[in-house]
């Protein structure tokens, strides 16, 4: 069973909605946009819940990052 952790690579404000998109295999934007589509249409429940689940939700151990591409892909000016 894989965990619920809070993004330290995908965040905006506290990297919640970037840790559920994880979480649930979706992108996080869809995440952001459901979040503040309810927002709205809770009149600011789904805010008292972020705020709650981003205290309550550890923050990711540890993250890859992946590896730069090889040197020859780069263009450096200057």
């Amino acid at each position: 069973m894989k965990k619920l952790y809070r993004s330290t690579l995908d965040r905006k404000i506290t990297g919640l909605a970037g840790g559920i998109g994880d979480w649930l295999g979706v992108d996080a934007t869809i995440v952001r946009i459901v979040l503040i589509a309810s927002g709205v249409f809770s009149f600011g429940t789904t805010l008292l819940l972020y705020v709650i689940a981003s205290i309550l939700v550890p923050k990711a151990p540890f993250e890859v990052i992946p590896p730069p591409p090889p040197n020859g892909s780069y263009r450096y000016f200057g």
